[in-house]
């Protein structure tokens, strides 16, 4: 099965799927065209804009790529009473989103706009998606925030796609091959955006596990073929998760700062601003833990956002395209890895080719003083 994955592309690097506009066609085309493995990022989008983007996408390259999803959110009819979600999430208060929204106000008077309206939808148009994939197959299809049902990922099978699904923790990953997905996303606590976990529980905030680690657990607990995620810049980290049993590497943070990627520019810039030193897991823009660099929105609102997801996604929409229309970065959510003063400002196709000649470096001097340890011990 690792053979499977990696005989769709000749370098083992995948470039995340980043929604919000970032992970748009031409950066995946330019991934893919330089071997490795570009997708784009379906959620927050209609499932005919996805259809759009893969049309643009097929016109700029014949090699594979992914498509990325969301799963839907469980409904909680029993919040107030304190049920817990159908996916074992921890129920939204609805009142602690009405609360968010009044401290929020004063944002929204700052950049003359509305605050969004928090009962905009939970599934992300889950279903007419998978219909539109099962439709119009692609190569590879990965899904964040959960594990699809066993039927769902045995359709995109017969469909010839390729299916991952990301995990957090080992037991994650026992879930998504009980499931019979492909491989594993394994995401360590360092990466940018979003935390895949299956179970969005506020108790476990901050406490997520470091990839290298994550890598060792998931890979006594399953045999699927694994793909690195979390804070990797360098080809020289990819050589390590590789060494580590990892059959690929998947960078976010790298290729947001190319020029292909369709991030802001003052997201691409604050990268490697020295004013922002340091990113940190919040869920002061979504209601979910995401890593970002750490700004005055951050500071400011991230304490008291409550663990509602779409929710508090939907209710700060306006506010962070506000703050981007006026080119500020304070305000917007400056998604980001741990590595992401690492960022080079190079094509997307040069970047993996540097990547592939620094992975290929590590792993000749790893080698190397293997060899030469051998001969100095005869």
């Amino acid at each position: 099965m690792s053979s499977a994955l990696t005989d769709l592309f000749p370098h083992p690097i995948v470039q995340a799927p980043m929604a919000g506009g970032v992970s748009v066609p031409r950066l995946a085309a330019a991934v893919s065209e330089a071997g490795g493995l570009g997708f784009l990022a379906a959620g927050y989008k209609t499932a005919d804009g996805m259809y759009q983007e893969i049309k643009q996408l097929r016109g700029l390259t014949a090699r594979p790529f992914g498509v990325n999803l969301f799963m839907p959110q469980p409904e909680y009819p029993g919040a107030s009473t304190g049920s817990t979600g159908a996916a074992g999430s921890a129920p939204f208060d609805a009142g602690a989103v009405e609360v968010y929204a009044h401290q929020l106000a004063g944002e929204a008077a700052w950049y003359e706009t509305e605050l969004g309206d928090p009962d905009s939808g939970r599934d992300d148009g889950y279903d007419v998606k998978l219909a539109v994939l099962l439709d119009n197959p692609v190569p590879v299809v990965s899904f964040h925030f959960g594990v699809p049902q066993r039927d769902v990922l045995d359709a995109l099978r017969r469909a010839g796609t390729f299916t991952l699904v990301t995990a957090t923790t080992a037991e994650e990953a026992l879930a998504v091959e009980r499931a019979g997905a492909d491989a594993v996303i394994v995401q360590g606590v360092e990466a940018g955006g979003h935390q895949g976990t299956h179970r969005d529980i506020p108790e476990n905030d901050g406490s997520g596990i470091g990839l290298l680690s994550l890598l060792a657990q998931v890979r006594e607990a399953v045999s699927l073929p694994l793909v690195a995620a979390g804070g990797i810049m360098r080809g020289s980290q990819i050589a390590a998760v590789l060494a580590a049993g990892a059959s690929a590497a998947q960078m976010g943070t790298a290729f947001l700062a190319t020029p292909e990627s369709g991030a802001a520019a003052v997201h691409k810039q604050a990268l490697t601003d020295p004013l922002f030193v340091r990113t940190e897991l919040t869920r002061a823009f979504s209601g979910r833990p995401a890593r970002g660099l750490v700004n005055r929105f951050l500071r400011e609102h991230g304490p008291y956002a409550p663990a509602a997801y779409p929710e508090v996604h939907h209710l700060t929409s306006p506010l962070r395209k506000a703050a981007a229309k006026a080119g500020d970065a304070q305000g917007m959510a400056l998604w980001a890895g741990q590595g992401h003063r690492m960022a080079r400002e190079l094509p997307a196709g040069q970047l993996v080719e540097v990547l592939v000649a620094e992975a290929d470096a590590a792993r000749a001097a790893l080698s190397g003083g293997g060899t030469a340890g051998e001969d100095g011990d005869r």
